[in-house]
């Protein structure tokens, strides 16, 4: 059975154009190898050995995403009533506001603001509405949010 994949719109979008990089790519890399082969004994040859798994490390990329993207399930917001995949959720505590947008692990960039419905501040956040308090444990402390909107 195929592991289906929960991205949004944006996440399939960048998926896309990264998979389009990877392939780019592809012949840059088979340039460095004819060139590092041109340097002689393969076995002692740094070049090819470091051109070698640069290709290997972009060929293993490049399925992973053609996988993701064969098997992939858009998610939609599921309105503004609680919090679900591909929500955008607004948090306030005392001391500052923070957004978040609640999205499979695929996508999840926590720098970004994007987070996985399946770490420990996703799974808190699920099933909320606005109003609801949310307390997340982080290492250092357990801080209180209170949801102020969703989109």
């Amino acid at each position: 059975m195929k592991k289906t994949y929960q991205i949004t719109e944006t996440g399939k979008a960048d998926l896309e154009v990264e998979l389009a990089e990877l392939k780019g790519r592809r012949g840059e890399i088979a340039e460095k190898i004819a060139v590092a082969r041109d340097f002689g004994d393969l076995s002692e040859n740094a070049e090819y050995d470091a051109a070698r798994e640069e290709q290997g490390l972009v060929e293993t990329r490049i399925l992973e995403i053609e996988d993701i993207l064969q098997n992939a399930e858009i998610i939609k917001s599921s309105g503004t009533s609680s919090v679900g995949l591909g929500s955008t959720v607004e948090l306030q505590c005392p001391e500052r506001t923070v957004s978040y947008t609640v999205v499979g692990p695929v996508e999840a960039d926590p720098l970004a603001g994007r987070i996985s419905d399946q770490s420990p501040i996703g799974k808190e956040l699920i099933g909320k509405k606005i109003g609801d308090e949310v307390t997340i444990k982080t290492p250092k402390a357990e801080i209180t949010y209170v949801v102020k909107s969703i989109s």
